[in-house]
């Protein structure tokens, strides 16, 4: 008896510490909001995610699908595969690139949480190691739920492809241009920056950050301030801001597109998330 009331008080005092160290994690002046550890199961949580089927968008290479993202040792994976897939709407006659390719020679996921959560200000923060590899678009962003792209606001918290043929990690927001069809505000930072801090960054997870207020848009990498984007100069022609709307949070592994050719990479590739979490002010 004195055995089993030892272990459950060990129990006890081990979930007080675990509670008590992601409580620490908060920022100061913030309540968490929502999260997800991918802790449970063995995919998505279907209450929190959705997912994009086949071909989408930036005549990339992959096929999305659902089978792709899975929850092991407690992280999303999301996998990039070479392996065929038919495509289901390929059309022999059509010039639209979804329907031309008869079938995808890679897969991957995407999955998004559209109509089951969305946030407007505050902090967001997804812990993640991403596959660096020739070919590979990792992302973590958002969209805002009213109006089509880009007039519906893009935050790009994290994209890593190449710039000038060169590896970079980016921090962007995008909105219906004025004089063009969409405006960016982009800072491209070189790849071999972070590798000459360290080696070995792209073996290990970092925090990407996203503070967001009805003012300006901060997007670290690892507390490092990558790009200050100010709100206001992100109004639509129609005088609409896109970013003082809410915003739904999407995680992607594209390949090819700007993420480079990957014929000579080897797969299966993996991207991981440890977590994802939304605070907002008390």
């Amino acid at each position: 008896m004195l055995q089993k009331v030892s272990i459950l008080l060990i129990l006890i005092l081990f979930s007080r510490i675990c509670a008590a160290q992601h409580n620490s994690a908060i920022p100061n002046g913030y309540k968490l909001l929502w999260a997800d550890e991918f802790e449970e199961g063995n995919k998505p949580n279907p209450e929190f995610w959705s997912y994009e089927n086949g071909f989408v968008r930036n005549e990339e290479l992959q096929w999305y699908q659902s089978e792709n993202a899975i929850i092991q040792n407690g992280n999303l994976s999301i996998l990039g595969k070479k392996e065929s897939v038919k495509n289901d709407r390929f059309n022999p006659e059509s010039n639209n690139w979804k329907e031309s390719r008869e079938f995808a020679e890679y897969t991957s996921a995407s999955i998004n949480t559209r109509g089951k959560f969305d946030f407007q200000f505050g902090i967001l923060e997804v812990k993640a190691k991403i596959d660096t590899s020739m070919g590979m678009w990792p992302a973590i962003w958002t969209l805002g739920i009213e109006k089509g792209w880009p007039s519906n606001g893009e935050i790009d918290v994290m994209e890593y492809y190449l710039v000038d043929q060169k590896p970079a990690i980016l921090a962007n927001a995008a909105w219906k241009g004025a004089t063009s069809y969409v405006s960016w505000d982009s800072e491209k930072i070189p790849f071999s920056k972070f590798l000459k801090k360290d080696p070995k960054w792209a073996e290990k997870f970092h925090v990407w950050k996203m503070e967001w207020t009805k003012d300006f848009i901060k997007i670290y990498l690892d507390d490092e301030l990558l790009n200050t984007i100010s709100l206001s100069e992100t109004k639509n022609p129609d005088g609409f801001n896109p970013f003082h709307q809410p915003h739904y949070i999407l995680l992607n592994l594209a390949i090819g597109g700007n993420g480079g050719d990957p014929s000579a990479t080897t797969f299966p590739r993996k991207y991981e998330v440890d977590y994802v979490r939304v605070y907002q002010k008390k």
